[in-house]
């Protein structure tokens, strides 16, 4: 079967945006098990942040960026994730928190990404955060220029490549106070695992049509 150019898979993403998500029947396939956060939900505490998937074409078909991200004391430190963080009181909104992130992280300029949509939000319990996942694209492929204070390394991947069911794993991972089992995608030598690899799954999920479930 031919695929489908980078042009018609965004039109067609753009389209099975608008309609109802996979949701968290996606996410439960990519679900860690942990003992300590079982059963925690959002709370008027809790933090918002959006995270960007920014997709665009290499040889005609679909890419995006991931970061490592660098050491620090906390529970994200030396993960591979999506360029994204906190809303700041400045942003309007979600969306523009993560256009404002991935510019601070990999010095993408806001104004050349068209939004698509956003996919299912996702509550991380150990860091107490709830995170929109946004979608957008570029035409091209961008040059990165990675914040060396928050970011090690950034992972030019094929949407694709995560269709391969030879690259997921579960293993135990050790993160602050608990260790947890999960599914994973093996990426470059390092797990994917988590929120990233939730989003991840219902992208391709929401591309191919397929999980279709009522909106949150």
């Amino acid at each position: 079967m031919k695929k489908q150019s980078f042009s018609s898979s965004i039109k067609k993403l753009q389209e099975n945006l608008q309609k109802a998500l996979p949701g968290k029947k996606a996410h439960r396939i990519m679900e860690a098990v942990s003992a300590k956060y079982l059963g925690l939900n959002p709370t008027e505490e809790t933090r918002k942040s959006a995270v960007l998937m920014l997709l665009y074409p290499i040889d005609n078909e679909i890419h995006f960026p991931l970061i490592l991200r660098n050491s620090y004391e906390g529970f994200h430190s030396d993960e591979v994730g999506f360029p994204g963080g906190r809303f700041e009181i400045s942003d309007e909104n979600l969306i523009q928190t993560a256009l404002r992130e991935t510019q601070e992280e990999i010095g993408i300029n806001p104004g050349e990404i068209q939004v698509l949509g956003t996919l299912t939000d996702i509550f991380i319990g150990p860091s107490d955060f709830n995170v929109l996942p946004v979608v957008g694209y570029l035409p091209y492929r961008p040059d990165f220029v990675p914040d060396s204070r928050e970011v090690q390394q950034i992972f030019d991947l094929k949407l694709d490549y995560f269709s391969d069911p030879n690259i997921v794993g579960c293993s135990e991972i050790s993160i602050p106070g608990d260790l947890v089992i999960t599914p994973y995608y093996e990426v470059n030598g390092h797990k994917v695992w988590g929120a990233t690899a939730k989003i991840i799954l219902e992208l391709l999920y929401v591309l191919n049509n397929s999980l279709s479930t009522k909106k949150d």
